[in-house]
C-alpha cells in the first residue's frame, strides 16, 4: 500500500517534465530577413508592437517565446508583401488595442484624451480664485 502510493506520488511529481514541449523557434524569430529595406520595415513594426508576454517591452527587446513567434510572423508577411499598416490591424484585430503602443483615437477613449485639460483647466481657475481672494499687502 504505501509503495503504490509512493511511486503514485513520484509519478504526479514527474508529470510537469513530460508537460514541457520542446518546439523548434519560429523561423525568422531571430533571424532577419534577406532584403534590408524590408528587415527595417519589420523593425520598424515591432518596435512599436507590446509584447504580450512581458507586457513593458517592445517584441523587438523581448526575448519571449510569444515575441519571437510574433517576430517571425511580422517578418514572413512583410516578406511576402503585406504592408506594416495592414499587419499592425491584425494584430490589433487578433490581441486588442492593447498590443499597440501608437494610442488610438477611438471615441469611446476621448474621455480619457479630454481629462488632463479638464484637469489642468479646473486647477487654474481654482488658483486664480485664490490669488484674486488674497488681501494685498
Amino acid at each position: 500500500m504505501m509503495k503504490g502510493l509512493l511511486s503514485l506520488l513520484l509519478l504526479m511529481l514527474a508529470a510537469p517534465v513530460q508537460a514541457q514541449t520542446a518546439l523548434p523557434p519560429a523561423p525568422y524569430a531571430d533571424r532577419q530577413l534577406d532584403d534590408p529595406a524590408l528587415e527595417r520595415k519589420a523593425k520598424a513594426l515591432m518596435e512599436t508592437i507590446r509584447c504580450l508576454t512581458c507586457q513593458s517591452q517592445s517584441i523587438a527587446d523581448s526575448n519571449a517565446s510569444m515575441a519571437g513567434d510574433m517576430r517571425s510572423e511580422i517578418r514572413e508577411r512583410i516578406r511576402a508583401g503585406e504592408e506594416p499598416e495592414h499587419i499592425r490591424r491584425w494584430l490589433i484585430e487578433r490581441y486588442g488595442d492593447w498590443v499597440s503602443y501608437e494610442p488610438t483615437a477611438a471615441p469611446i477613449l476621448w474621455p480619457l484624451w479630454a481629462a488632463p485639460i479638464v484637469l489642468l483647466s479646473l486647477g487654474l481657475l481654482l488658483m486664480r480664485g485664490r490669488i484674486k481672494r488674497r488681501p494685498r499687502a
